[in-house]
Parts: C-alpha cells; sequence; structure tokens
C-alpha cells in the first residue's frame, strides 16, 4: 500500500468526481477506484464528508501558504481567484453531487478562514469592532462563493480585473461616496 492512503483515497474520489462525472459519490465507488477495501477506507475517514473535509483542510491551508507567499494582499488575492478558477469546473461538477449542501457550507468556512488568516496578518479593519469583523468577513465570503458559483469564461479572462476591484472593496478604499 502507498504510504498516504489518505491522499490516494482523496484522490480516487477526485478522479470519480471530475473525469467520470459520478452525482453520487460512494464508499464503494471510492473504494473500487483506488482498489482497497470498505475498512481501509473506514479507517482513514469516518464518512465522505469527514473525507471531503479533510480534503479541503488539506488545500485551503496549503492555498493559504501560497497565498501569504505572495508579495502583497492584492496579488495574494490574484492567486486565489487563479487557484480557484482552475478548479472551479471541479467544484461545479462536485456541487451537482450529493453532498452539495455539505460542500457549499464547507467551502464558505474556508473561504471565512482564508479572509480572517488575510484579516489579521495585514491588520486591515484595526477600527472595527469584533463584531463588524465578523460581520464584514461573512459578507466577503459569501460574495466570493456567489463569485465563483457563477464563475465564466469571461471572468477568467478579467481575473486581474476582478481580483483587484474585490482587493479595493476589502480594503475598504472603494465607496459608495466615491
Amino acid at each position: 500500500m502507498p504510504i498516504d492512503m489518505k491522499e490516494t483515497i482523496a484522490e480516487a474520489a477526485r478522479r470519480l468526481v471530475t473525469e467520470k462525472n459520478v452525482k453520487k459519490l460512494t464508499v464503494k465507488d471510492i473504494v473500487e477506484e483506488c482498489q482497497i477495501t470498505r475498512q481501509a477506507f473506514y479507517y482513514h475517514f469516518e464518512d465522505i464528508p469527514a473525507m471531503l473535509k479533510w480534503i479541503l483542510e488539506r488545500d485551503t491551508e496549503k492555498l493559504l501558504k501560497e497565498v501569504r507567499a505572495q508579495s502583497d494582499p492584492e496579488l495574494g488575492l490574484r492567486y486565489f481567484f487563479k487557484m480557484a478558477a482552475n478548479v472551479a469546473p471541479s467544484i461545479k461538477r462536485g456541487m451537482q453531487s450529493g453532498y452539495r449542501e455539505e460542500l457549499e457550507q464547507m467551502l464558505t468556512r474556508y473561504v471565512y478562514h482564508l479572509f480572517e488568516k488575510t484579516i489579521e496578518s495585514e491588520r486591515l479593519y484595526q477600527k472595527c469592532t469584533h463584531f463588524e469583523v465578523k460581520l464584514i468577513m461573512r459578507y466577503h465570503s459569501n460574495a466570493v462563493i456567489g463569485i465563483l458559483r457563477e464563475w465564466t469564461d469571461e471572468d477568467t479572462k478579467n481575473l486581474d480585473r476582478i481580483a483587484h476591484e474585490i482587493y479595493l472593496l476589502m480594503a475598504g478604499k472603494v465607496s459608495p461616496k466615491d
């Protein structure tokens, strides 16, 4: 068996959803795809939502490190949108599966987490109360999820502009009074 069985299982699930367009992902499908027993799957994951959570947590931490490695927050946001646009087809197929609700909740939480870390590291919204900051993060997280949900080829062409405008909004550099 490979050293990292969790990764092998996660990769099999990704293949099933993205390449084989499985609508209702099952443990049976996953174990057949990676040629392991059901016991092996359940040794590593409690169930499919737990596996999806593990994948998103790991991918979010990796993305967060890569976003932070950019030279400034706007470039980090641009990088985030670039990566999100690359995985958008897979996410859309995942949303068409039987796990739409769980995936959407997890994605929203992880985008929120990403913004929370960015706000902390960049020391944004210093004059806001804790309540206001949480509301701002909820607003931006759900707005970005909405944009990604309806992402188009045209958006991909305008990725730099979209990232710039969203950065200006998040940084408070655009207001209705301008």
